[in-house]
């Protein structure tokens, strides 16, 4: 029967699982053929504006709407088909970057945007067609933490989850449980744009760069005078964001947490980025956690090692990821077909426009830069600085020969220890690059994919596990890159295990920042 169906219709007709239960409005309808031959009765569960989904004898199907007529209460108006999205999360997302680019997606599509303010934390953006003022498009947004976004996933409260982390391995296992899928797949998750973690002083503070166990240990209370860093003989006074913000959470996991340590109890906490920023810039003993977008007049501290490496948040640095407390922005779908205008928008991030957007927001975009060797002197000078017995000088030699005459992309790829597996920021980096090669843009060139280890255990071992990387990589991208002629440029994979560190490994954050791949352009 099945078959016949399929036949009939002449359509994309498939079997899948629901990622939800049937909606309370959920209503009967019958999808024809348009030669009438075939009927598929059931109830409607949802439509897309392409598809609909409906709960049949044959179980849940998905019909194409191009090749069936509907009919009952439950058909939906085809001609004013309104396409709904509720986005839920971070509030450094939905206050700051999604408006902008909910606007700019309106200009590009002639639509005009309207604006509804349901409460404090809620806004309704609906998008509408100027010729004739039918809405296509409602985009909610409401305003929490990164803990709600993931929540409201998975509880089918939210369409799409903004956040400032990945999921925790329990909301990964919800997500399984629930049959909302794997969240860490390539299309279930997106990188908006690049933001990070910073430590801030008041301008006046003269200590002039920080550890990351010193800084963990201040917020430990384990540290409570600046002499102990370096500074004046002055009590120390600790800001956070509050205990739900996404940055909170993100300090308390990549800072104290590796560490074993725990807050102390008598921080001011600050709602927003800018309170916190006004607090710390006021005071001369205060120090702070917010993001690079919102150091306002406070001044950033780089964050230094044990081995003399210091590492300051720049747009480069974060753009590569070399800054180690770098924090994507991230949107994580469910596992089901979300409504055509709203994949649309999604996919309009990963163009030039959004990324003026990303840019002009106060936030680092993805759009790939490219370094030249001139303006990397610096990592030259740490790998002769950390080479010893097992770098040779043959093979900073060998490192330096390879990179002549080449440029850096901006696009790294970052792994955990001992694996092969890219995180969620450098898939991101594969799609990007991929499109990147699509439009030709290094026809003619030739793309080096290089790999590097931490100095963890055997340099043999680390060499062959970093080229191992370059070459997941380099097979990652060339798949991505389906509608790529790659007959017109040519891929290659070197490997220096050791060579070239970033950061000291004495640190998790530090071995985390050097086992990468990076690509070179020659």
């Amino acid at each position: 029967m099945l078959s016949r169906i399929r036949a009939a219709f002449g359509v994309a007709l498939c079997i899948f699982t629901l990622s939800h239960a049937a909606p309370s409005w959920a209503q009967d309808v019958a999808l024809r053929s348009f030669d009438g031959s075939v009927a598929l009765d059931g109830t409607l569960i949802a439509f897309d504006g392409e598809f609909y989904r409906v709960d049949t004898v044959y179980g849940p199907l998905t019909v194409s709407a191009q090749g069936v007529s509907c009919e009952g209460p439950g058909c939906p108006d085809l001609e004013n088909y309104v396409a709904e999205a509720r986005f839920v999360g971070a509030r450094t997302i939905t206050d700051l970057l999604l408006p902008a680019l909910i606007e700019a997606f309106a200009n590009e599509r002639g639509m005009r945007l309207r604006r509804d303010i349901v409460s404090n934390t809620t806004a309704t953006f609906v998008l509408i067609r100027t010729a004739d003022e039918t809405e296509a498009a409602r985009f909610t947004l409401v305003g929490t933490t990164t803990n709600d976004g993931f929540d409201a996933l998975l509880n089918r409260e939210a369409d799409i989850a903004l956040a400032l982390r990945e999921p925790s391995a329990a909301e990964r296992a919800a997500a399984l449980a629930t049959d909302l899928g794997e969240l860490t797949l390539d299309r279930r998750s997106r990188v908006l744009g690049l933001d990070a973690l910073v430590p801030i002083v008041a301008p006046s503070n003269p200590i002039t760069d920080l550890t990351l166990p010193d800084l963990a240990a201040i917020y430990a209370g384990e540290i409570v005078n600046w002499l102990d860093v370096g500074g004046p003989d002055a009590p120390i006074v600790p800001h956070l964001m509050e205990r739900d913000s996404g940055l909170a959470q993100a300090f308390a996991d990549r800072i104290l947490l590796p560490v074993e340590m725990g807050l102390r109890p008598d921080i001011p906490r600050h709602e927003t980025t800018r309170d916190l920023a006004e607090a710390v810039a006021r005071d001369p003993y205060a120090i702070g956690v917010t993001s690079f977008s919102s150091i306002g007049n406070a001044r950033a501290l780089p964050l230094s090692g044990s081995c003399g490496f210091v590492l300051f948040a720049t747009p480069a640095t974060l753009k590569a990821e070399d800054y180690p407390l770098t924090a994507p922005l991230y949107l994580y779908t469910p596992a089901r077909r979300l409504p055509q205008l709203v994949r649309e928008f999604l996919a309009f991030f990963e163009g030039q426009t959004a990324e003026r957007i990303v840019r002009r927001s106060g936030f680092v975009n993805q759009s790939i830069a490219r370094i030249p060797v001139s303006a990397q002197g610096v990592r030259l000078t740490n790998a002769i600085a950390a080479a010893g017995d097992e770098v040779s000088l043959v093979d900073l030699q060998e490192l330096v020969v390879a990179q002549q005459g080449t440029v850096r992309l901006s696009s790294t790829f970052r792994f955990a220890g001992g694996a092969t597996d890219l995180d969620a920021a450098s898939r991101s980096s594969v799609s990007r690059l991929a499109r990147a090669i699509e439009r030709g843009e290094f026809d003619g060139r030739e793309l080096v994919f290089v790999g590097f280890s931490d100095g963890v255990g055997d340099a043999r071992l680390n060499l062959g596990l970093s080229r191992g990387r370059a070459e997941a990589v380099r097979t990652a991208v060339m798949r991505e890159a389906a509608a790529a002629d790659l007959n017109r440029l040519r891929f290659r994979v070197e490997a220096f295990g050791e060579a070239m560190p970033m950061a000291c490994d004495d640190t998790s954050w530090g071995s985390a920042v050097n086992r990468r791949v990076e690509v070179w352009l020659r």
